[in-house]
């Protein structure tokens, strides 16, 4: 599989994204296309405008569904990773929540699929990093035994940590997201204790996940994902893993020095 020439789809259909989400009713157990294109624009997928047709043009002058091929096999064969089809569009650069960086892009994991939306990069650093967080999340949710809606807060805090702890190795700490460096360990501690202990058995179906994850409903902003990747830098001090080895480690293994 690899990386899916989109990039055609986009040539033909630009201003009917609803269109292009057609193909991909397959990878969506037959979700109708308005259905799957609202789900990737919570995500990031870009909104037909000429300002997101120019980001498109300067995607294809920067061969950036090339580079990402290419990312995707170098890591697929690092890790020894899942086999997926990855898809890349325009990042929707406005009226959004971006989880990576404030160069605004974004990307979305599934067990079985992998989407990158991306704005004009200069720095090919940043594109690897989010193919290896994303890839990560793909490689991890391989080996966790549970649906996807069954996973807890404290395995989505985990799974966030754990694919910001491979770019750090991959890419670099200049790498990280700014979540990671968000809240002091002051901070993080007193917002653990506010927000954090009691409901880290709450299943991803529910709607208190997503409100402590994200940082909703005057939960502070991007909380879980910062909880998750403290507790990964913590325990990763005192027992170093390969990472390889993080794609199947028990989120509760995580807890054990906090």
């Amino acid at each position: 599989m690899g990386v899916v020439p989109t990039n055609q789809w986009l040539e033909e259909d630009f201003y009917q994204p609803v269109k292009i989400c057609d193909r991909l009713t397959a990878y969506f157990n037959g979700q109708k296309p308005n259905r799957i294109y609202e789900q990737l624009l919570n995500f990031g997928m870009y909104k037909p405008t000429r300002e997101a047709e120019n980001v498109f043009k300067t995607l294809q002058k920067k061969i950036i569904w090339e580079k990402v091929d290419r990312l995707y096999h170098k890591y697929k064969s690092k890790w020894e990773g899942k086999e997926v089809p990855v898809f890349i569009f325009p990042v929707n650069a406005g009226g959004m929540l971006f989880r990576r960086n404030t160069q605004r892009k974004s990307g979305v994991s599934y067990p079985d699929k992998l989407f990158l939306f991306i704005p004009e990069l200069d720095d090919p650093k940043e594109l690897e990093a989010l193919f290896v967080h994303e890839y990560h999340h793909v490689c991890r949710l391989n080996e966790m035994k549970n649906k996807m809606e069954e996973n807890t807060l404290l395995d989505s805090m985990i799974l966030e940590g754990l694919a910001e702890h491979a770019v750090s190795v991959s890419c670099g700490e200049d790498y990280l997201a700014p979540w990671c460096r968000q809240y002091s360990e002051k901070e993080l501690m007193q917002y653990w204790d506010k927000f954090l202990k009691d409901k880290l058995e709450i299943k991803k179906r529910e709607k208190s996940h997503d409100d402590l994850l994200f940082g909703k409903r005057a939960v502070p902003t991007l909380l879980g994902y910062a909880a998750g990747w403290n507790l990964v830098k913590k325990h990763y001090q005192t027992n170093p893993f390969s990472i390889k080895k993080s794609f199947s480690l028990s989120s509760n293994v995580f807890l054990k020095k906090f």
